[in-house]
């Protein structure tokens, strides 16, 4: 058993499995998801797990050389977008309705419970050394 880290079986095995340039999306609990991605949900209830507790755990795990959001985030939820530019400050910002067409590359998405707008963001992986 792990002692450490993300212990949730199926998103640590899915994190395991991703490489360089892979991207994850990392969603709130109202963002459509579309076929093709891996979809790990860990919605509970409303705002559990929240976005930022999702995203502190996966950066701790993961390698990202890039970061991408709706452009709506920072006026629908300055505390996401500050979360958001404080970890990536060249964050690169798109429309809402592109950023859920770019999901559909994502090789793995993550669901929160998170039940405030716009916090989604599409992590591209990098690589450690």
């Amino acid at each position: 058993m792990k002692k450490a880290g993300i212990l949730n079986r199926e998103l640590s095995g899915a994190i395991a499995e991703l490489g360089h340039g892979d991207g994850v999306l990392v969603c709130d609990a109202g963002l459509p998801t579309p076929r093709g991605p891996r979809v790990v949900d860990l919605a509970f209830r409303a705002g559990v797990p929240s976005f930022a507790e999702v995203l502190d755990g996966l950066l701790a795990e993961l390698v990202v050389e890039g970061a991408t959001a709706a452009g709506e985030i920072r006026a629908a939820n300055p505390a996401a977008s500050a979360l958001l530019h404080g970890h990536f400050p060249e964050l690169t910002l798109v429309p809402h309705e592109r950023l859920k067409q770019l999901s559909a590359d994502a090789r793995l998405i993550v669901r929160t419970g998170e039940a405030r707008p716009y916090a989604n963001v599409l992590l591209r992986c990098g690589v450690f050394f």
